[in-house]
């Protein structure tokens, strides 16, 4: 596929066919994505592929309770985890009700269908945290992992397959941990799922350039749009 159409149709696909990904397809999907930057090119990353019935059984229940904690949030018109106006996270706010019943998820809830469920974890020791000892959020250490997560998204689109990245299972990191195995400096950074979409995105809808790339200050000119 040419560029300017892989980047412009890598939506998020929840919903696949019952069509398998054969591992050669998977392996190119990875060889690819692998050279995506990362601080000091440590390439931190280590995937797994989750195959047996258990583990995917395990990550949906998993998935399903971090769902259920995000839902509330939403419910109660909050961003999800978001940190305040000091740039800190101050905890769950009073008038959320994390006893209501989540509204369904039907790509949590049918987790197991999806042909290529994928853990994406990063050993904590391999990033380089500039922002780490600031009085706000940390964010920077994600530049040595996201990247990677998107270029998987990125190479997929370009073997004809869709996928999605999501992190609510992060907020069950202990019992992932456990299930898969990963060493104690790991930390769950997303769960991939990848395969034939049953249906490609055909248009996005994104900010235009002039509103999010401005000249000399926040409130600068923007840069022009390209022409059409």
């Amino acid at each position: 596929m040419e560029f300017t159409d892989v980047v412009r149709t890598t939506g998020a696909v929840r919903r696949f066919t019952d069509e398998p990904v054969p591992d050669e397809t998977l392996a190119r999907v990875f060889d690819n994505a692998r050279f995506a930057p990362s601080g000091g090119n440590r390439q931190g990353w280590h995937v797994v592929l989750a195959r047996s019935a258990e583990v995917r059984s395990r990550l949906r229940e998993l998935s399903r309770a971090g769902w259920e904690e995000y839902a509330a949030y939403a419910a109660a018109g909050h961003v999800p985890f978001a940190p305040g106006e000091d740039g800190r996270w101050q905890g769950p706010a009073a008038d959320i009700d994390f006893a209501a019943p989540a509204p369904r998820n039907k790509f949590v809830d049918e987790l197991e269908r999806a042909p290529v469920v994928a853990v994406l974890a990063v050993d904590l020791r391999q990033l380089a945290v500039t922002d780490g000892d600031l009085p706000r959020q940390s964010v920077v250490g994600g530049a040595s992992v996201y990247p990677f997560a998107q270029n998987v998204l990125l190479a997929a689109r370009n073997e004809g397959l869709g996928g999605v990245l999501t992190t609510f299972l992060c907020r069950r990191e202990a019992e992932v941990k456990e299930l898969l195995g990963l060493p104690r400096p790991y930390a769950v950074a997303a769960m991939l799922a990848l395969g034939v979409p049953e249906r490609h995105p055909r248009k996005l809808t994104r900010r235009p350039v002039p509103e999010f790339v401005t000249f000399d200050r926040f409130g600068g000119p923007g840069l022009p749009a390209p022409e059409k």
